[in-house]
């Protein structure tokens, strides 16, 4: 089910009641004590006073109008105009590129999700410097160009992001619980507490208070979708407070499940999910001491591999805008500018009994008014001339888009075939832990593809069958391919063509006759996205239980005594390949092109000719490409690209000859 739209529309969250206090006004506000009354609802005439525009350096005060009625910066009412962005999707050489043109539409704020699982991807092991990862430097980029910003830290984002920003070391454990407190499931916290004194110190002095641009900080997020613990919610925001940090706090629901849960915290604001001015009275009767804001008003949508075009065309928020503007009630577009899951990161939707598998494209253009590459589409200008009819001043000049390049035609590249995944397999993982398969995260791997390989004694024929793939697997028999099993339906003309299974039904497998005497079994597992949404988000990757042969005599029943090869195909594994191919006919090679460039510009990779695989560019995962569509070209920043010779490194499941890539200037 489309993770968002359920929030803004359902009800069907659990019925026991959140316990915590809720409606007070944050004791460190200190404007909120001062302020009258009725400061609020600050309409039109108010809605600048605070815009953000040429921002006063030093430190400032933000809190909410006695009776939660409004928000207040300076002890002035102040309307959050904001456009979310998150730069772990965005080059980090156009952070202040996306910030201005963020700026330009009107906004005062900018929304960011800090994702947990790419800055402590192995346990215990930060990085908050290389790539994207230097959230600190993005926020003091924000100030710089005077927006505010407002933080949501997780530890549990959602996001379309693999694992809604959970580290996926923590599904090691197979009795692993998400999203629950220090009594539930104490590993959990434990590991959730760690990342707060990390991250903690780092934000505190990048608060409002501390003369910073950081106005609230959410607390977990759309929680109420999934639970009403109150300890844990509690939990959580009780680690800002040992680190320092005692607000201002607020947390993200839909309106149907904060009303139901009340899984807002004590003195903390209320951001509704799919919020309008409508929903915002409402949660104001409903909590009428408690500030309110429209959290996240979708100018576009999610998109699937398997959808039949890009999601959210349609959209059109210009009547949740205007509502806003007119009573100058706080707002926040998500997504403003959607950018890109690079790598490995993009997430996944599944049914809470983990079926339905639905993995999000590698792009996060989500038809944002600011689109992936960073132009300013018909909607931005829309919108941005609607928001200036409320302003006092002119709105800043729109960004010169970066240039786009071309290759098409004649000047098409061609790659050749380089590496072959099978003249590259590592060690195996030690023969005691592989006497039955286990999913990748068991072994300490948290993405790529992982192999399992087992020789068949005495094989004539039978059909595989395995509980359970995550999420697609092609096998072979002594190098050939039998055809493959996949976790998300492919439609029957692909599936047929590729010899694929959906739903995990078996695969029959050819006799041995044609494969040869004790063939060698080999199955290699992609993990795609992890879900991000619902109650199936413990979501492991490879082979999760067990490996059957049906009608295979004497071999007939469940296999066991495997060898197991982690290939996680980060950037360590690609820059160490060697370029060896033993097998030009099997599948599972990578392919490379060297072009050399006299200018650089942002462009598209044009994977149409392509079946599924992966595409590096001068080392940067660009992410996952799949013939299923709609997405058929994948965004490579002008940033990564450099003049003279390139190079360009695809990996393919299926195919063995290659095709033709094409350079074009947008994504569709």
């Amino acid at each position: 089910m489309d993770r968002r739209r359920f929030i803004a529309l359902s009800t069907l969250t659990p019925a026991a009641a959140f316990a915590a206090a809720a409606g007070q006004v944050p004791a460190n506000a200190a404007t909120a004590d001062t302020a009258p009354a009725n400061a609020a609802a600050a309409g039109p005439a108010h809605a600048n006073a605070a815009s953000g525009f040429g921002m006063k350096p030093g430190r400032h005060t933000f809190g909410f109008a006695a009776g939660g009625s409004a928000f207040l910066l300076d002890g002035e009412p102040f309307q959050i105009r904001s456009g979310e962005m998150h730069p772990a999707r965005i080059p980090v050489e156009y952070w202040r590129h996306r910030i201005r043109m963020a700026k330009a539409m009107g906004m005062n704020t900018v929304s960011a999700y800090v994702m947990w699982n790419y800055l402590e991807q192995r346990p215990g092991v930060f990085d908050f410097h290389s790539e994207r990862r230097d959230i600190e430097k993005f926020v003091r980029l924000c100030q710089a160009e005077g927006m505010w910003v407002l933080l949501r830290p997780g530890p549990y984002v959602c996001g379309e992001w693999d694992l809604g920003g959970i580290p996926p070391y923590l599904l090691a454990d197979p009795d692993a619980q998400l999203r629950v407190d220090s009594a539930t499931y104490p590993k959990y916290m434990a590991a959730v507490a760690r990342y707060h004194r990390q991250l903690v110190p780092r934000i505190k002095p990048l608060l409002v208070a501390g003369g910073g641009p950081i106005l609230m900080i959410q607390i977990e997020n759309e929680y109420g979708s999934f639970g009403n613990d109150a300890a844990y919610v509690a939990e959580l925001r009780q680690l800002w407070i040992d680190g320092g940090v005692d607000g201002p706090f607020y947390t993200e629901d839909g309106l149907g499940q904060v009303e139901q849960n009340h899984t807002n915290v004590p003195g903390g604001a209320i951001a509704l999910s799919g919020g309008d001015a409508g929903s915002i009275a409402a949660a104001r009767k409903a909590f009428p001491q408690v500030p309110a804001m429209a959290g996240e008003v979708y100018p576009g949508w999610l998109t699937h591999w398997g959808d039949p075009t890009f999601q959210g065309a349609g959209y059109d928020v210009s009547a949740a805008l205007q509502g806003c503007m007119d009573a100058g009630l706080s707002f926040n577009l998500y997504m403003l500018h959607g950018g890109t899951s690079f790598g490995f990161f993009a997430g996944a939707n599944a049914n809470d009994l983990s079926g339905g598998y639905q993995a999000d494209i590698t792009s996060y253009d989500y038809n944002a008014p600011i689109s992936e590459q960073g132009v300013a589409t018909p909607r931005y200008l829309k919108y941005r001339d609607l928001i200036a009819g409320y302003l006092d001043r002119p709105l800043p000049d729109i960004p010169v888009p970066v240039p786009t390049i071309v290759r098409q035609g004649a000047l098409a590249l061609t790659p050749r075939p380089y590496a072959s995944i099978w003249d590259n397999l590592p060690h195996p993982f030690p023969a005691a832990d592989t006497v039955t398969p286990q999913p990748m995260e068991t072994y300490g791997q948290h993405s790529g593809f992982i192999l399992y390989r087992r020789t068949l004694p005495g094989y004539t024929a039978g059909t595989l069958d395995i509980a359970w793939v995550h999420d697609y697997a092609t096998v072979f028999l002594n190098g050939r391919y039998q055809g493959g099993l996949s976790r998300q339906l492919v439609p029957d003309a692909i599936a047929s063509a590729l010899n694929l299974t959906n739903n995990n039904a078996p695969l029959a497998l050819g006799p041995a006759a044609t494969v040869g005497d004790n063939p060698r079994l080999d199955i290699l597992v992609e993990g795609m996205g992890r879900t991000n949404y619902g109650h199936a988000i413990v979501d492991r990757k490879g082979i999760l239980q067990t490996v059957s042969l049906l009608d295979a005599d004497a071999l007939t029943g469940t296999l066991t005594g495997w060898q197991v090869f982690g290939l996680p195909m980060d950037d360590d594994f690609v820059k160490h390949l060697k370029p060896r191919v033993s097998d030009p006919a099997r599948p599972g090679m990578f392919f490379r092109s060297t072009p050399v460039l006299h200018e650089v510009g942002d462009t598209y990779l044009d994977l149409s000719n392509w079946t599924k695989g992966v595409v590096w560019v001068n080392g940067h995962n660009l992410g996952r490409y799949w013939e299923l569509g709609p997405q058929r070209r994948l965004y490579c920043p002008a940033s990564w690209l450099k003049r003279g010779r390139n190079e360009i490194l695809v990996f393919d499941l299926h195919q063995t000859e290659p095709r033709a890539i094409t350079f074009e200037r947008t994504l569709s």
